[in-house]
């Protein structure tokens, strides 16, 4: 409900039944996160998390795989599209409202400072994830205040290559996340932080905020669609269940003239980019990885246009183009040129 609540939010704000809203809260209990884009079990240890009891959640904006418990204070903000409050643009949502989570670490004596895309930092260590997006007619940023973190569960719960590499991936961890906890040597309340991060919404985005509870049909909304959807295999499995047959395909790597390529190409975010070929013709393309696209549901119209192509690099990037003009897409940080990249990448 922690993660997901807004959702319903976003239904009744982008209907006009709700007025835009901000939700302040924190998860009860430990889960694992993925952003929208993301592969499941290329990015999370799915039998240790289930060994440990851990549910795990696809949300709706894009970014990556994360760990996250009650030591985290949710901020998620719900707009009209025609919001005076709210950018247009999604890297100018990140920019002018990311200045809040920044005004409440300095209050609580950080050197807090916005890093583009999407991040807050303190001495060049993250301490806040967020994630951005357009989810009907509302427009939607959420993060959080990092108040603790178990840097041994943010580990385990992520696909790694080798223990080796997990080794490392924690060593990193602690080099690049930090906490209030580790920064000041104690944890703020979560009422206290709530209450620096109501202030704070109100300074940046020159609003006045009226406390309220749930509205009898955000509840029902949320009972009715939003969570049966994200407890369902479909939904969890999403990008695996658009191409059961490339994934079928990708298990045995080769079936009589069929290919199948995978690579990973880092830009500013992890595109990963697996593709079937047969008779030098891209007959599919899976695309996936810890980047934001909005609308956040226009890629498969992206791997659709790719489809049953000859080879031809030339011919992808204006397909690729094609798809930015005609959908009218923002990836924050990453251009048509990035993914076309990335799939030249794969098919070399």
């Amino acid at each position: 409900m922690a993660q997901t609540f807004y959702e319903a939010v976003a239904k009744t704000v982008g209907s006009g039944d709700s007025p835009s809203t901000i939700i302040l809260c924190h998860p009860s209990k430990p889960y694992v996160c993925i952003g929208f884009h993301q592969e499941l079990e290329r990015e999370i240890d799915v039998e240790f998390c289930e060994s440990r009891g851990l549910p795990v959640i696809r949300r709706t904006q894009g970014g990556g795989a994360t760990y996250l418990d009650s030591n985290q204070v949710f901020y998620q903000v719900i707009a009209r599209e025609d919001s005076e409050a709210i950018p247009a643009g999604v890297e100018a949502i990140f920019e002018k409202l990311l200045q809040v989570p920044v005004n409440v670490y300095r209050t609580l004596g950080l050197p807090a400072e916005y890093k583009s895309l999407n991040d807050v930092i303190v001495g060049n260590r993250k301490i806040s994830g967020n994630g951005a997006g357009r989810l009907d007619k509302a427009i939607i940023l959420v993060g959080n205040i990092i108040l603790d973190l178990d840097y041994e569960m943010m580990g385990l719960v992520l696909r790694v290559p080798s223990e080796k590499f997990r080794d490392k991936l924690a060593k990193s961890m602690r080099e690049w996340v930090t906490s209030l906890k580790r920064e000041l040597g104690y944890v703020p309340t979560r009422e206290e932080t709530k209450v620096l991060l109501a202030q704070e919404f109100q300074n940046v985005l020159d609003i006045r905020l009226v406390k309220a509870v749930p509205s009898g049909e955000e509840t029902r909304i949320f009972r009715g669609e939003v969570y049966p959807r994200h407890l369902s295999r479909e939904w969890l499995y999403m990008p695996e269940w658009r191409h059961r047959q490339l994934g079928e395909l990708r298990k045995v790597k080769v079936s009589g003239e069929v290919r199948v390529a995978e690579a990973d190409h880092k830009a500013r975010k992890m595109i990963r980019v697996t593709v079937e070929v047969a008779q030098d013709h891209l007959k599919d393309v899976l695309i996936s990885g810890d980047f934001f696209m909005i609308p956040e549901d226009a890629l498969p119209l992206l791997e659709k246009s790719l489809r049953d192509i000859p080879i031809d690099y030339a011919e992808i990037l204006q397909r690729v183009r094609r798809f930015y003009a005609e959908n009218s897409v923002q990836t924050p940080g990453l251009t048509a040129e990035d993914f076309s990249t990335a799939i030249v990448k794969t098919l070399q």
